[in-house]
């Protein structure tokens, strides 16, 4: 079971990551900011870049996370966005359809 903060400003997205990642057996945790997380306390860090992507990218550039894996979800069109994600160093950059559907598996394989 992974530790995981997700920063997902959608609720209704954000809800669905939080029972998908409960039925794999993970713990998750949703924040509005990086503020409210603590590096040691997360394994597995998940980003919702579909709304602001510049202003997610710099908190994950301020944050301390070398420690913890991160998970960057895109809108499926936002190449650009994916790019980015990328060059900042996210172990794992997904769509946000497929973390819909995978999620689950996604952070397990990412976590062990």
């Amino acid at each position: 079971m992974a530790a995981v903060v997700a920063l997902i400003p959608d609720l209704l997205f954000g809800s669905s990551v939080v029972s998908r990642l409960a039925a794999a057996g993970h713990e998750t945790v949703l924040v509005s900011s990086l503020d409210q997380l603590e590096p040691k306390t997360a394994d597995v860090l998940i980003v919702d870049l579909t709304a602001d992507p510049q202003e997610r990218l710099e908190q994950v550039r301020r944050a301390d996370l070398r420690q913890v894996r991160k998970v960057a979800v895109y809108a499926h069109v936002e190449a650009d966005v994916r790019r980015l994600a990328e060059q900042a160093g996210f172990d794992l950059v997904v769509p946000r359809s497929r973390f819909a559907r995978e999620g689950g598996d996604l952070v397990t394989r990412l976590a062990d």
